[in-house]
């Protein structure tokens, strides 16, 4: 289409977006056992929520399983755990099949593990917030006995939870979820349960709180936003919902530029955009791109607060390990 025929758009693009300390690190920890080990690597589960890392990763001789039965018995390559952390037993199944295991749970989550493990020591029940089956609750239950954890996902659930001790409660949350439904829903379980123990420090990371904080910014002044990120990552459906909440009439979750639903962009004059934590950068500048071809782009950065967190890699990995 001739430049002069484009209709004019004006893109905002939030930020922080993209890439977080924990994912980087998760990938860097893939992308360094391949270089210090040679092919293959095995991961278990998705290294971090996004399938353009994935297959990047796979392409280089990373191999994904979901389970460590699918690891062939007695291989000496390096086993690596995704950044969303993974049940106690996990580890020690490795450790039961000789494997060199490398964990790669993002140190943010490793805090919510050890919370809910001093928690129990101190005989308190543990109630985590958190979306059942998201591979982070499920390895932060997978840190306690079975029941000592109870898992509250709503606002709902909240009132009528019914503790064994309501004089021996403390909470944790996973580190992806929305900031409002949280406080919503500590705010109700605090009101029942005064004696309800926080965390020292909030559990819903820096990165997943900024983002959404960036969002907030920008989706009232928008026509549309576009979050780039999988479905199953839990902190790209909340930076949606936190548009959605903040009166953004079209609020789509892409993964790709060629899931674009162009139909509903017709008419618009400003874009929002960002993208979860996950998802790499490349990925933005294809939806900008996709975007150039059909406007005359005008794009902006809004600036919400300035990240330099950085985890160093696993200690099996770091260059004093290898020599």
């Amino acid at each position: 289409m001739p430049t002069a025929e484009k209709p004019h758009l004006r893109v905002l693009l939030c930020a922080p977006r993209g890439f977080c300390a924990g994912v980087v690190r998760a990938i860097d920890a893939v992308e360094r056992a391949l270089a210090l080990y040679g092919p293959p690597v095995y991961v278990r589960h998705e290294i971090v929520h996004n399938k353009y890392v994935v297959e990047g990763l796979k392409a280089k001789g990373a191999v994904f399983v979901e389970e460590l039965h699918e690891v062939p018995a007695g291989t000496a390559a390096p086993v690596i755990f995704s950044a969303h952390g993974v049940a106690k037993s996990v580890p020690e199944d490795a450790a039961q099949r000789n494997f060199f295991a490398i964990d790669a749970t993002c140190p943010l989550v490793t805090k919510v593990h050890r919370e809910a493990t001093v928690h129990h020591k101190k005989g308190r029940e543990v109630v985590l917030i958190g979306h059942a089956g998201h591979p982070e609750v499920i390895g932060t239950m997978g840190q306690l006995p079975e029941g000592a954890v109870s898992l509250v996902e709503t606002a709902a659930q909240a009132r009528v939870f019914t503790p064994r001790d309501p004089e021996n409660l403390a909470f944790t949350t996973q580190t992806t979820l929305s900031i409002d439904d949280t406080a919503e829903i500590v705010a109700i379980l605090k009101q029942r349960f005064p004696a309800m123990v926080a965390p020292h420090k909030e559990d819903i990371c820096y990165a997943t709180t900024n983002r959404q904080e960036a969002v907030k910014r920008v989706a009232p002044q928008v026509d549309a936003m576009i979050v780039v990120g999988a479905p199953n990552s839990s902190n790209s459906q909340r930076l949606r919902e936190a548009a959605e909440r903040e009166g953004c009439r079209i609020a789509d979750l892409v993964q790709r530029a060629s899931e674009i639903d162009w139909p509903r962009f017709t008419g618009i004059a400003s874009l929002g955009i960002t993208a979860g934590a996950s998802a790499p950068e490349i990925l933005v500048e294809e939806i900008i791109d996709a975007f150039a071809e059909r406007y005359q782009v005008a794009v902006e950065t809004v600036y919400t607060v300035n990240e330099d967190v950085f985890f160093p890699l696993p200690r099996q990995l770091r260059p004093d390990a290898a020599e």
